[in-house]
């Protein structure tokens, strides 16, 4: 496969995501811009996708594989669901990376994070379009803005910090992204993932006039 072509790949890739671990929860979070090109697609897209209470992932790469390896993800839930063997975060992960990798050299256009609250604890991952699964103990961003939102998640990051704390941090670390990137923008979506199951939020960034 031909360095151009894996450019290629990684330009389509126009968003931040961001996923945060902390001692009582895992955080995942996503700004709303849909982008083709340098052109808005559409402001308002959700990038934050459920495939249980308890289990999500964010989104960057082409929509239209993304909507099929989340539909495969939520039948594979599903059916273990029935046969009474819920699946792990680390099973689901690893199973999309299996698939990930088998179609490597005509690979689907994505960067997925993968986070929830199982029976293990707290978990997040990281999957590229090649199949990589990496377990992420503190933090990971992905997307166009990934630059502008590391610097904010190794700055204020802490192995302590609640999950109410890491939804702040999570939110900062997109925003940084919004001012800077053109493809990330409009506003964010923010998960808080625990046991109980997930709770929600948007922010929008406010506008500074100068």
């Amino acid at each position: 496969m031909s360095s151009k072509f894996v450019e290629d790949l990684k330009l389509k890739t126009g968003t931040t995501t961001v996923g945060i671990v902390a001692k009582d929860a895992v955080v995942l979070a996503a700004d709303r811009r849909a982008s083709a090109g340098f052109y808005v697609a559409h402001k308002f897209v959700r990038k934050v996708v459920y495939i249980t209470d308890t289990i999500a992932m964010t989104t960057a790469g082409s929509v239209a594989d993304l909507q099929f390896l989340y539909n495969l993800a939520k039948e594979i839930y599903h059916y273990n669901k029935m046969t009474n063997r819920p699946i792990t975060v680390k099973a689901l992960a690893n199973y999309l990376g299996l698939l990930l990798s088998m179609n490597k050299y005509f690979p689907y256009e994505v960067q997925l994070i993968m986070g929830g609250y199982d029976s293990n604890g707290p978990s997040l991952y990281y999957l590229d379009l090649y199949g990589s699964v990496t377990e992420e103990k503190r933090y990971i961003a992905t997307g166009s803005g990934s630059p502008n939102a590391i610097g904010v998640l190794a700055d204020e990051y802490r192995e302590d910090m609640t999950g109410d704390e890491a939804v702040e941090v999570a939110k900062r670390a997109i925003f940084s992204a919004i001012k800077w990137d053109s493809f990330t923008g409009t506003s964010v979506i923010v998960s808080k993932i625990t046991p109980e199951g997930h709770v929600e939020y948007e922010f929008v960034p406010q506008r500074k006039s100068y």
